[in-house]
């Protein structure tokens, strides 16, 4: 069969790479690709936000599968066009991909099914968002902006005049475009984040091995927030027994939830948690695989992928046993580009890929990079994450952090505590 990666990223890489490796598939492409994938699939240069382009490359090539990474296509309605073109699809339509495309929606949603989370408030004006912090007694507080913003829509404000400077920054001078027009102001939660991922056909779930994502660019959790800087897989704070309270109070719900509000969703339902002193509570959906956490669930799955995401994009994932894991440990360290996640610098010339991937268990998956002639050169804020296995956390960050250092280019940067982080006692901050 023929399968079609809609991205450019190191998630499209570790799908791609992972998807090379099943029986049933005969060729992939990917759309638009970087240079990690041009070693293993066929890329084509259409943007992820052209859906016309997308399903006409889709029929042309008589494409089987699409498996789409990023979330913008998916908020497009991207999936909607491909099913109504007859083709197999694996990520929900515009109506499931709300869940990540509008904050407000996504609390809404969540309150409306009792679904644990922080309480909050949504604005449209930025007099009455200041005028609510203003009233606060408890700090910090979260400013999120409503529409996607690639992860930098975030912010954690000690105070009311800190408050007054993001909101002007969204919604008055549009730092952030469209996505700031609304924002949700909700409570500070304090605890183990955790990564959840789920693949589903809207009436089965399928509960993928959980990750530690570390979003803030510096060590020890400082800086500004980014679209991940590292991953650790299983996550150290995370039992079978909260697993299985998340999956009855988190992925249970929310998938009765779909199916309530007449939602169809075929594909990945990712819950960012926080594991409080009362319970895991969810600071936001995603709504296809994560980035970097893809990299890490990839490389601890032993079993095939392409039968899962077949099924989910025909509503037979019922039909299936779940997957087998490599019981290792997995980090993934982000390389990233000088500046990030500011302005950063492009067409740096990178060395040392090949000699990374000699350290014992290493696999470098690319994420901003391009072929440049015969060179690879940088072409995004986070070039590429470099990921090993290891019998425990400590071997694995070791050989990731090896590999990483062979890798070079002009003002790399990467966080230097990945893997280091261990589950402390949780608290909720009101």
């Amino acid at each position: 069969m023929k399968v079609l990666i809609v991205g450019g990223g190191g998630r499209e890489h570790a799908l791609a790479w992972k998807i090379r490796q099943s029986p049933l598939v005969s060729e992939i492409l990917v759309a638009p690709g970087n240079a990690g994938t041009a070693k293993l699939a066929r890329n084509v240069a259409i943007p992820t936000k052209d859906v016309k382009g997308l399903v006409e490359l889709a029929k042309t090539e008589r494409v089987d599968l699409v498996v789409v990474g990023p979330e913008d296509p998916l908020v497009a309605g991207l999936a909607d066009e491909l099913r109504a073109a007859k083709i197999d699809v694996f990520g929900p339509g515009a109506a499931g991909a709300r869940l990540e495309g509008s904050k407000a929606y996504a609390k809404e949603f969540l309150e409306a099914h009792r679904i644990p989370t922080g309480f909050s408030k949504k604005f449209d004006r930025s007099g009455a968002a200041k005028a609510y912090l203003e009233g606060q007694k408890q700090w910090p507080q979260v400013i999120k902006a409503d529409g996607l913003a690639a992860g930098k829509g975030v912010f954690i404000v000690s105070s009311a005049r800190e408050g007054g400077v993001v909101i002007d920054q969204l919604m008055e001078e549009k730092k952030l475009g469209a996505a700031g027009a609304r924002i949700v102001i909700e409570e500070f939660l304090s605890g183990e984040e955790i990564s959840v991922l789920a693949i589903t056909d809207g009436e089965t779930i399928l509960i993928l091995e959980p990750v530690m994502d570390h979003k803030q660019a510096g060590d020890g959790d400082t800086g500004p927030n980014t679209g991940g800087m590292g991953v650790v897989s299983p996550h150290p704070a995370v039992s079978t027994r909260l697993m299985r309270q998340i999956e009855q109070h988190v992925f249970v719900p929310t998938l009765h939830g779909l199916r309530c509000e007449e939602v169809e969703f075929r594909g990945v339902i990712f819950a960012g948690l926080m594991l409080t002193e009362s319970g895991p509570k969810v600071l936001e959906y995603n709504c296809r695989f994560g980035d970097p956490e893809t990299q890490a669930v990839m490389r601890r799955m032993k079993s095939d992928l392409v039968p899962y995401l077949l099924a989910a994009a025909r509503g037979k994932l019922n039909e299936l046993e779940g997957p087998d894991w490599d019981r290792r440990a997995c980090i993934g360290v982000v390389g990233a580009a000088d500046g990030y996640p500011g302005d950063y610098r492009r067409g740096d010339p990178i060395e040392g890929l090949d000699s990374a991937e000699t350290v014992d268990e290493v696999v470098v998956f690319h994420a901003g990079t391009r072929e440049q002639g015969r060179q690879t050169v940088t072409d995004g804020g986070r070039v590429l994450c470099v990921t090993a296995l290891g019998a425990d956390a400590d071997e694995a960050r070791e050989r990731a952090y090896a590999g990483y250092e062979r890798v070079r280019w002009t003002g790399k940067f990467a966080r230097r505590d990945i893997g280091l982080k261990r589950p402390i006692k949780t608290r909720t901050v009101r």
